[in-house]
């Protein structure tokens, strides 16, 4: 019986074309123009763009945050992200304390996660705990379905950063077998004595967590990540990159044809620093992430590197912080607030909205990075990212005249608010 979706136009990271698409089961089983089916149900989409379900390859649900000891929203609040035009996430799987990589990740799949995620989901696996055993199960993560590794450069002090000794193991012990490293790449000494200096002086507001965290600490740690993984010759991911240092490091590596791909997400193509600047701490504390927003030509430079091929991936880094109790821990010093923010429910809509409504990316090119690239980098397409017979009918029917305003009330997240109000 199935869904016949009628008279849509269809996008795909290479094509648009109007046609008909024939679901049975969880399967696209036909495409053609004027397809007659006996179709249990029948949904007219003319005027409407029909395109793959978006992936978020950047979340972090139920995960210990790099401050304080609570977690970020759980598994039952991605309900929130179906409806915001994304079918499936990469989320990260950290170490639990005391717990190995692959016992965290089996553990997140089977009880964290289980009966309670409204979308399809993928791992990767993170880490937050050193020890020689870990290398070991490095080897072992492809059997269970992971293909990628963490790596935090920052956050000196806390369980999150791994040290360049051994970051450069972990390099190697991956592409043994084919594990692709993720990077988080800012360099955690420089911002550890940026800090303090800021708290020496008194300046312990919001806004100091930029001053804190400028784009030269990015830049640098991405040149030294993406250096050590030429010599070990092995590829390497930079993720949410939000300078054009960092993007131009990138690009330089690719034009040496070096296995190097990167990323950006939503608030650096669309937010500004100057949200820091609110005197009102509730209002700028929701802004604190890492690393910190940049100022408006960054985000110019972050768009010229979607448009270039530069960065393969728009992604959320979606952190369910709530503002109520989570985000106070920093009220009196800025280097305690708790770093990240929820987005995975807007990011369809606010690239959309930014960037093809206003002429900086392509319907294509939109299609490209926020489904078809994800889905080839975590190794889930075609049957992920595309529209195409055989592929999961992972669909989202889009009307593009529609207008509207983003409130956390029609679309409640799982925290207090929504950096995209308004």
């Amino acid at each position: 019986m199935g869904i016949l979706i009628k008279n849509g136009t269809i996008l795909t990271a290479e094509n648009e074309f109007k046609a008909d698409i024939l679901v049975e089961g969880e399967k696209i089983v036909a495409i053609g123009e004027h397809l007659h089916a006996d179709a249990e149900r029948v949904i007219q989409a003319e005027g409407k763009y029909v395109f793959p379900g978006g992936i978020d390859q950047h979340t972090h649900f139920e995960a210990l945050c790099n401050s304080g000891d609570r977690d970020t929203a759980g598994y039952e609040t991605t309900k929130a992200v179906i409806v915001g035009g994304t079918t499936t996430i990469i989320d990260y799987a950290p170490q639990d304390p005391g717990c190995g990589l692959i016992e965290s990740a089996l553990h997140r799949i089977h009880v964290r996660a289980k009966g309670k995620t409204c979308v399809d989901f993928a791992l990767h696996s993170l880490i937050t705990e050193v020890t020689d055993s870990m290398f070991e199960e490095i080897k072992e993560l492809p059997k269970y379905g992971i293909a990628s590794i963490k790596a935090f450069m920052a956050y000196i002090g806390s369980p999150l950063h791994v040290d360049d000794g051994t970051l450069v193991r972990v390099m190697e012990e991956s592409k043994k077998v084919g594990v692709t490293v993720f990077v988080h790449a800012e360099n955690g000494e420089i911002i550890k004595m940026l800090q303090t200096e800021c708290v020496k002086a008194g300046k312990t507001e919001p806004k100091y967590h930029a001053v804190s965290r400028p784009p030269m600490v990015e830049t640098e740690a991405t040149k030294r990540a993406i250096y050590l993984a030429e010599q070990i010759d092995t590829p390497v991911f930079i993720v949410h990159i939000s300078c054009k240092g960092a993007a131009d490091a990138v690009a330089e590596a690719k034009a040496k044809r070096q296995r190097v791909y990167g990323e950006t997400c939503t608030q650096y193509l669309t937010t500004t620093k100057e949200k820091l600047d609110n005197p009102d701490f509730n209002e700028a504390a929701k802004y604190v992430c890492s690393p910190a927003l940049r100022d408006e030509q960054e985000l110019k430079a972050m768009w010229q590197g979607v448009r270039d091929g530069i960065l393969s991936a728009i992604v959320s880094d979606h952190c369910g912080i709530d503002l109520a109790e989570m985000k106070q821990e920093g009220r009196n010093n800025f280097v305690d607030i708790p770093n990240g923010a929820p987005g995975a429910a807007d990011r369809i809509n606010m690239i959309w909205t930014n960037g093809v409504a206003q002429n900086k990316i392509s319907k294509q090119k939109f299609v490209e990075v926020c489904a078809t690239l994800p889905a080839k980098i975590n190794g889930i397409y075609p049957r992920k990212g595309t529209i195409a017979v055989g592929s999961d009918a992972d669909i989202v029917i889009f009307d593009p005249t529609y207008r509207g305003t983003i409130r956390l009330e029609d679309n409640p997240n799982g925290v207090d608010y929504n950096i995209y109000e308004g």
